[in-house]
């Protein structure tokens, strides 16, 4: 802003004293206190009927100085408010400074008080079908914290979310995790989710996955990339042809390279290409990683998380590679990691040893924000495609909580 162009300049200060409010204007000095101006040598100018100065004594000119309000002429009265027109609605009452609530005020404050709506599990859910909902009994504690999970999983994001699954071990369910947190990531908020395997060579998360009737990977993608340059032409619908749907489960999967005649690997530069693409399209990103935690793309998907999510079955080798794991990125340097992480905690077979299990959960509980168990599911341990429909309810309840967990942690 140019000086003249500066409303907050200050008048001229010889037209009033320092210290003074803006709005007082110190009086011509024509003479001294108590004396009439002299006329103007020029010309009779100055009314002859004009009273002469009074007589101010100093005190009180120093009143009138400094607090305007103390002045010898009474400002004159303000002009009577235009009358309302016929059939004006008056303004609503309301507490000096409060804002008058909004439409939009309204349906939110509507909304915070709806509440989740009658029971319709157990009992309670029996009793309110059978009397046609003449009795609806309140839910439980258990639906209850259902549907806040749900609703907490739907919530809306400023931004997209990537959310990286880790171990260097293999077998530590990270795939299966991958594909249980997409099932419930997209069929509770109704689509907008990617599961990208970022293996530095070869994943099998497009093995366990749905198939397609295409086999492009995210190396024909790396090679097609020039295609998505153009934010303004490139479409969602142009991702097809490198993924995969998962049909009703509501995400896509990217697999990684699937070919053995390709020798090459997956660098930085490739993940943040390929990453940067995915942020244009989806909301939520899933990465399952390799073992190798020293590959270039490994350290990429680390660095680039809005959330790391340790995976670990109730095994004593898979639990000490997790923590070996956070060892290592603590001494690297990373910032905040145990708020920035959560643990996923699953059963390899249908007995575990619960003395281990319980050590895992303390230890890990120490080490990142949260831990979920997930129970043994032979849909997810049989090493084929996973068909989502078979899981049973109690592991979809178990990844819904886990899933709520890691929407609360974003």
């Amino acid at each position: 802003m140019t000086q003249e162009n500066n409303p907050y300049d200050e008048p001229d200060s010889r037209t009033r004293p320092t210290g003074a409010p803006s709005h007082w204007v110190t009086p011509p000095p024509p003479g001294s206190a108590g004396q009439p101006p002299q006329p103007d040598p020029s010309g009779p100018r100055t009314n002859p009927n004009a009273q002469p100065y009074p007589h101010v004594d100093p005190s009180q000119e120093a009143t009138r100085i400094t607090n305007p309000q103390v002045t010898s002429t009474p400002a004159p009265p303000a002009p009577p408010a235009a009358p309302a027109p016929s059939g004006a609605v008056p303004p609503p009452p309301g507490a000096h400074g409060q804002e008058v609530p909004t439409a939009t005020d309204f349906l939110d404050r509507r909304a915070e008080s709806a509440g989740f709506g009658p029971a319709t599990w157990g009992w309670r859910g029996a009793v309110r079908k059978m009397s046609g909902g003449l009795i609806s009994p309140r839910m439980s504690a258990a639906e209850v914290a259902f549907e806040q999970d749900r609703a907490m999983i739907q919530r809306d994001f400023d931004g997209p979310r990537t959310i990286c699954f880790i171990n260097p071990k293999g077998g530590a369910a990270k795939t299966t995790g991958v594909l249980a947190a997409g099932y419930t990531f997209g069929t509770v908020r109704g689509g907008g989710i990617v599961a990208w395997d970022n293996n530095e060579t070869r994943g099998t998360l497009g093995i366990r996955g749905m198939r397609s009737t295409h086999r492009n990977t995210t190396r024909e993608l790396l090679d097609n990339l020039a295609a998505f340059n153009n934010v303004y032409q490139s479409r969602i619908g142009d991702l097809g042809a490198f993924v995969r749907s998962q049909g009703d489960a509501h995400f896509d999967v990217l697999a990684s390279d699937e070919r053995p005649d390709v020798t090459g690997q997956i660098h930085a530069d490739d993940f943040g290409q390929v990453h940067q693409l995915l942020e244009r399209f989806y909301k939520v990103i899933l990465v399952d990683t390799g073992n190798n935690m020293r590959a270039e793309n490994w350290l990429a998907a680390a660095d680039t998380a809005d959330l790391l999510v340790v995976t670990s079955t109730v095994r004593e080798d898979t639990g000490y590679s997790g923590l070996w794991m956070l060892d290592a990125l603590q001494e690297s340097g990373y910032a905040d990691l145990k708020l920035k992480t959560i643990t996923v905690l699953s059963d390899p077979s249908p007995k575990v040893d619960t003395n281990l299990a319980r050590d895992l959960t303390e230890v890990y509980q120490q080490r990142t924000r949260g831990v979920y168990r997930v129970p043994f599911d032979p849909v997810l341990v049989a090493g084929s495609t996973v068909q989502y429909s078979q899981l049973s309810e109690e592991t979809k309840m178990s990844w819904l909580k886990a899933c709520a967990g890691m929407a609360h942690a974003l």
